[in-house]
Order: C-alpha cells, then sequence, then structure tokens
C-alpha cells in the first residue's frame, strides 16, 4: 500500500484555510465568496474521489514502466533529493502543457476557475486528469529506474508544497528565497488574466524552471492582479466548472472542418481554424501593441 501524503496534510489544508478565513475577515473580506469557497471545497471532494479510484491505475503504470527498465537506483538516501528535483520539472512540462494544449488545458482549466485567489482555490484540482492522461509526464522518471513509491511520494509533497501559494495573505517572501522558489507572489502572476500576466510561472516548487526556459514574470504592483479565466464562468456550478471546456471542444471538433478537427484538442486554447478566437499569445501581443 503506497501511503499518499496529500490525504495525511487534509487536516493541515483546512486548519489554514480556517485561519486565512479569519484573517480575511479584518484584512481583506473581499478575498473569500460563501459560494465561490464552496464550489471550491466540493471540487476538492470531488478530486479526491476520483484519485482514491484512478490512483491505482497510475501507479501500476508506473510499476510496469519502471519494470521494463535495466536502470534501478533504488532508495539510496541521494535518490529522494535528486526524485524531488525531477519530478518538479515534470511537473514543470506537465504545467507548461496544460496551459499551451487544449486537451491538458480542458482538464486543467477548473482550477483556475475562481476569480478568487485563497487557500480554498488551491482545492480546485481535476477531476479529469486520469482520462486526460497527464500521468505520461512522470513516467520518464520510472524508466529511469526511480522506485514508482518515491516517485508518488515525491509528486505529494509537491502539490502540498503548492496549497500554502493561493494566498494573498503574503506579500513578498526573502528576495534569495523567490529567486529560487516558487512563492504567493509568483504563483498570483500565473493565476492572473491581465494581459502581462498569462500563461506565466508554470512552476511547482522551484521557480527557477520558469527562469531557465523564458516564462517567468514578476508580479507588478502597478498592475493590480484580475483572477478566473480569460472567459469567465459566470456561475457557482460546479458540473459546469469541471466539464465545460471538455464540452466545448466537442462542440469545436463536431462544427470544424475535417482539415482542422484534431487542431481543436492539440493547439493552444484559444485557437480557431477562422481566427474568430484569440489565443493568450495574441491577446498579449495585442496588449503590447497598444502600450507603445
Amino acid at each position: 500500500m503506497i501511503l499518499d501524503p496529500v490525504t495525511l496534510a487534509i487536516p493541515l489544508f483546512i486548519a489554514l484555510i480556517i485561519g486565512e478565513v479569519l484573517w480575511a475577515r479584518s484584512r481583506r473580506p473581499e478575498a473569500y465568496e460563501s459560494r465561490d469557497t464552496a464550489t471550491s471545497l466540493f471540487i476538492g471532494l470531488g478530486s479526491t474521489a476520483v484519485g482514491a479510484i484512478t490512483g491505482g491505475a497510475v501507479a501500476a503504470m508506473l510499476f510496469w514502466a519502471h519494470s521494463l527498465t535495466p536502470l534501478s537506483i533504488g532508495w539510496a538516501w541521494w535518490a529522494w533529493p535528486l526524485c524531488f528535483v525531477l519530478d518538479d520539472f515534470a511537473y514543470y512540462l506537465f504545467h507548461r502543457s496544460a496551459h499551451r494544449v487544449r486537451w491538458f488545458w480542458a482538464s486543467h482549466v477548473n482550477h483556475h476557475s475562481s476569480q478568487h485567489y485563497n487557500l480554498s482555490t488551491a482545492l480546485r484540482q481535476s477531476w479529469t486528469g486520469f482520462f486526460a492522461a497527464s500521468f505520461i509526464f512522470r513516467l520518464p522518471l520510472a524508466f529511469a529506474g526511480f522506485e514508482p513509491a518515491m516517485i508518488l511520494a515525491c509528486g505529494g509533497i509537491n502539490l502540498i508544497y503548492q496549497f500554502w501559494i493561493h494566498t494573498e495573505a503574503v506579500d513578498r517572501m526573502p528576495r534569495w528565497f523567490e529567486a529560487i522558489m516558487n512563492t504567493p507572489s509568483h504563483h498570483r502572476v500565473h493565476h492572473a488574466i491581465n494581459p502581462r500576466y498569462l500563461d506565466r510561472n508554470y512552476a511547482g516548487v522551484f521557480i527557477i524552471w520558469d527562469r531557465m526556459f523564458g516564462t517567468f514574470t514578476p508580479e507588478d504592483d502597478s498592475d493590480r492582479i484580475r483572477y478566473g479565466i480569460v472567459n469567465q464562468l459566470g456561475t457557482f456550478n460546479i458540473v459546469k466548472a469541471v466539464f465545460h471546456e471538455w464540452a466545448a471542444i466537442a462542440k469545436d471538433v463536431w462544427r470544424a472542418p475535417w482539415r482542422h478537427k484534431l487542431s481543436y484538442l492539440w493547439r493552444e486554447p484559444g485557437w480557431s481554424h477562422d481566427s474568430s478566437r484569440e489565443t493568450s499569445d495574441m491577446i498579449r501581443a495585442r496588449w503590447e501593441r497598444e502600450r507603445r
């Protein structure tokens, strides 16, 4: 049996959310909205239930990949930090793909659907990640010889770390920390829909990946962050929050000419064959032209 560190951390998550709610009452009452928070909590419960059902299959695939390789790193102490860093890089690749490939975005978009930014927002995890095959980004670690249980444990710790950065209660961390680690400031940028911030700061734990690959943008206090998705949901309906992009993909594929059907799965969100919509790159380019 593989112990899930995220499940063990649930009491901590609840305690921190309660603490932030108490802080928000006097310092930032607009940070929480009861219907929005309820939606986040129910999406989190649904994600936990789905994870319990599909987690075994993901573990089985990691064990299968590990069985095919002649490499075996084992349980040496140094394998843990190495696995954690490489898993975080794998997360960066997944997360970047989840914003740049519509198929993966359909599974990830519910995490961005709230127009509020607080610790409860972190609970808006995917119900359809297994269907979208997002687990493929961790398979190379198993092929490289890392133990499947180690990979799953490192992934769980990564997710736990990301919980605390979903807050406006923390302004900036020390400069050295902001240079290396993902922080609330960096992740607020990631959840923003301001043109300058779109599709930036994909990091899980280490912001160094974004700095290395040109996807880093710092938070600018002069550009107040607006949260959500470019085309806001306008509803607290849980089913729509979770599945609306899958429904939109199905509609687009059905209506598109044959030669463009697959493009609505694999091109970036907002792409259309007739240029009737805007991608994040197009929105940013228009914003930059208007600034001149």
